[in-house]
């Protein structure tokens, strides 16, 4: 009887140990490299080389500050006089529309 709960013990038990995930490290990649905004994009950031990642959060800092979400629907970006020169002219986009429309206004750096 013993060899059996020693038996059943290593195949369940062996899973854990072997299986330790490998973390991601320090990294960040390409999201924390700084790029350069263009004219238009910095007067909404600043003109100083940022991360894509630190873009996106000034964006949504000035959207909030400025009620530029619409009510009714929070996916939508309503466009001031800065944020439709970054909106290529329109007068709302989607979250989802924002990021594309961002990243035609940067400069990957080096």
């Amino acid at each position: 009887m013993a060899e059996k709960k020693a038996s059943a013990k290593k195949a369940g038990g062996g899973s854990k140990a072997g299986a330790a995930k490998k973390s991601g490290g320090a990294g960040g990649g390409a999201f924390m490299a700084p790029v350069q905004p263009d004219d238009k994009l910095a007067a909404v950031v600043g003109k100083d080389p940022l991360p894509r990642t630190e873009i996106t959060k000034r964006i949504w800092d000035y959207i909030r500050q400025n009620n530029l979400q619409d009510p009714n629907d929070k996916r939508t970006i309503r466009g001031d006089a800065k944020l439709k020169a970054i909106f290529d002219g329109k007068d709302s986009v989607t979250m989802f529309e924002l990021t594309k429309l961002v990243n035609s206004h940067v400069v990957k750096k080096g």
